[in-house]
């Protein structure tokens, strides 16, 4: 209960502050108050964003002209005293930090701090700070549940050292429309987090090679105390020191020939368009602009948009998108509805749009399918079929300004293919919404394989709760799937960055099975980390096979060889990668070689034959190769010469040696080895 009079929310006279000595204390406090703007801004803005705009707000905190007294507010305690420039500075950033987490209206002019800052300005890179801990994590995800005066209220407590009535009075001075009731909810989390158990420790993930790794144990949802503000000072949040990595390279350079391209096909029309005659010019064969197309009309009328009835599914002869019913509290919704269509037909130069490889990303052909309509997070989403593609729309529940429009190819999607699709991507998180004949939603660690898959909520139109994605995390310290349950079984489905998940197999060509057997979630468990190279390549299904065992020189153990082939919607463009793993199961695979576009490992090609240079634990060095069954002997030349009866190959090697495979199959052909 907090005793504070009102008159303790006054600002008491401590004398002007000159432009000199504010500039004095910003620059002598930098890093502190870049680090309470950072704290203070939403999460929601994320962590590049966030990031810059604390610098942003820092650098324009100091005065243009002498500030007369009161200028902040007195201390009532002797540990609230501040220098008179910092505190001045310190509740500029407080204000425009306050006023940079409030909502944009549709008809208000956005003020200054809400918009995204004019400098400092980063091009090309994602900056963000050190990663922390578990605690972090969910300190950062406990901030996130907190209005933005909470924020402020528990980052000049905790981290400031300041007592409630000073707190009040800050907040109070920084524009704060009820600082009661920020501290009141500040008390109130607290009190809920009384019972909460403490996070787990995250392990740390080796790096590659062939250093020991303990299986890290996923972060669970309480975490620690709001009172533990000593996190405040750790590297987690710390906009100061940083890590920068690079952007979308494949999107850039798509953009960039994207805008090449327009410019010569608006140099080429313009041309055109001159010319005199009825040729190529504006009497040609084409119709006059803005011409009234039937079918165009029709594709884009939310009115004749088809829509499936939930009692359509089960009597099905294929279960796939085209027997989805149409769901979510927006279906409805006419006019949200029509912007959907009208962006998908003619996206402005504001819409940020994304498609797989190989995905068509023109208008649709005529009235597509729905398959929901409805709010999640903060944003309004609208998800369609049209037979080859799924495409989802989404804007903000404010506004229209910022919307997106994504691509997928789903042609030959049938059953585990078109089980769930993926409705938002927000702070780290995914949702899911799933299949009518869904029973069952679990999540899985693939890093965890002895561990049983906890249970993922879904609510009444079977969108799921939102689940820490792999494909947006930093590090490979968990990698999350999830698990669904239906008439036949389970199946395991994985986020590579699309709007579907793909499908996690194990077993050999031809033959492969959902992977959520015991020998499948060991292997998968040390290979999972690979799946960083297919993320984003619009695959459909990933397949792991243990293709050979080998027994390792100087009685080091028996290893064993996988092959992990992705497959993707279109048919090309699969990916191939032979593993090996030692015997040690806590180390994960090493990569010992890749393939884009090849058959190996695949139906019409079953073999693979792959090889790696590799040290004993004695220190000898051995050039080892395996490859299928099939295969009636193995030959290295090169750096070092040798030749083995079989399928597996172990040969007296120098460090740094380089050799070709080859082997020789039973008919006698030659098969060149993985690279």
């Amino acid at each position: 209960m907090l005793n504070v009079s009102t008159q303790d929310l006054v600002p008491s006279p401590v004398g002007p502050v000159d432009v000199e000595q504010a500039e004095a204390a910003l620059v002598e406090r930098y890093p502190r108050l870049v680090r309470i703007a950072y704290l203070v801004l939403p999460p929601t803005m994320g962590r590049k964003r966030r990031v810059l705009t604390a610098h942003a707000l820092v650098q324009r905190a100091l005065p243009r002209r002498r500030v007369p007294g009161p200028a902040v507010p007195e201390p009532r305690r002797p540990e609230d005293a501040v220098d008179p420039g910092y505190a001045y500075v310190r509740g500029e950033v407080l204000r425009q930090a306050l006023v940079a987490g409030l909502p944009l209206r549709r008809l208000a002019v956005p003020r200054r701090a809400q918009l995204p800052p004019l400098l400092p300005q980063v091009w090309g890179l994602r900056l963000f700070p050190r990663a922390g801990g578990a605690d972090e994590l969910a300190l950062d995800q406990l901030l996130a549940r907190l209005s933005a005066p909470a924020r402020a209220a528990y980052v000049l407590r905790g981290l400031e050292r300041q007592g409630d009535a000073e707190v009040l009075r800050v907040l109070a001075a920084a524009g704060a429309g009820d600082p009661g009731s920020a501290l009141a909810e500040l008390a109130a989390l607290e009190e809920d987090e009384e019972t909460a158990a403490p996070a787990e420790r995250v392990a740390e993930q080796a790096g590659p090679g062939r250093a020991p790794v303990s299986p890290p144990a996923p972060v669970p949802a309480p975490g620690p105390r709001l009172g533990g503000a000593s996190l405040l000072e750790s590297a987690e949040f710390d906009p100061c020191t940083l890590q920068a990595r690079p952007g979308d390279l494949l999107r850039r350079r798509q953009h960039g020939r994207a805008v090449l391209v327009g410019v010569v096909a608006l140099l080429v029309c313009g041309a055109l368009l001159g010319l005199p005659g009825d040729g190529w010019g504006r009497n040609g064969a084409a119709a006059p602009s803005y011409a009234r197309n039937p079918a165009a009309e029709a594709a884009l009328d939310p009115a004749k948009v088809r829509r499936v009835a939930p009692a359509v599914w089960p009597g099905a002869v294929r279960r796939d998108f085209s027997v989805w019913p149409a769901r979510g509290e927006l279906a409805g919704d006419a006019p949200l509805l029509r912007r959907a269509l009208a962006v998908w037909a003619r996206p402005g130069g504001a819409v940020e749009s994304s498609a797989t490889p190989g995905t068509p990303v023109g208008p649709p052909m005529g009235p597509p399918q729905l398959l929901f309509a409805g709010r999640v997070d903060a944003a309004r989403v609208v998800l369609f079929h049209d037979g080859l593609r799924i495409v989802r729309y989404a804007e903000p529940v404010e506004g229209t300004a910022g919307a997106a429009l994504d691509f997928a190819r789903t042609d030959g999607a049938e059953g585990p293919g078109a089980s769930a699709v993926v409705v938002t991507r927000a702070a780290g998180n995914v949702r899911y919404l799933t299949a009518p004949w869904v029973t069952g939603t679990a999540v899985r660690d693939l890093l965890m394989p002895g561990k049983e898959p906890w249970a993922l909520g879904r609510d009444a139109h079977g969108v799921t709760d939102a689940v820490p994605s792999p494909a947006l995390a930093e590090e490979c310290a968990r990698w999350n799937t999830l698990q669904v349950t239906d008439g036949s079984g389970g199946r395991l489905l994985g986020d590579l960055g699309e709007l579907v998940p793909a499908r996690l197999l194990w077993g050999p060509p031809g033959a492969p099975v959902d992977a959520t057997g015991r020998e499948a979630r060991a292997v998968w468990a040390r290979t999972a980390c690979q799946l960083t190279t297919v993320l984003g390549q619009g695959v459909g299904s990933v397949r792991a096979w243990r293709f050979a065992r080998q027994s390792l020189p100087e009685g080091a153990g028996r290893a064993a060889w996988v092959c992990t082939r992705a497959e993707t919607w279109r048919g090309t463009g699969s990916r191939v990668l032979a593993q090996f793993l030692p015997p040690d199961p806590k180390v994960p695979a090493a990569l010992a070689a890749r393939a884009q576009d090849a058959p190996a490992c695949g139906v019409r090609e079953p073999r693979v034959l792959a090889g790696a240079l590799w040290q004993a634990p004695a220190g000898g060095w051995y050039v080892l190769a395996a490859g299928g069954p099939d295969l009636a002997s193995v030959r290295v030349e090169g750096g070092v010469t040798a030749r083995a009866e079989g399928p597996v190959l172990a040969a007296k090697a120098s460090a740094g040696a380089r050799a070709e495979l080859s082997a020789t199959l039973e008919d006698g052909r030659r098969m060149p080895a993985l690279r």
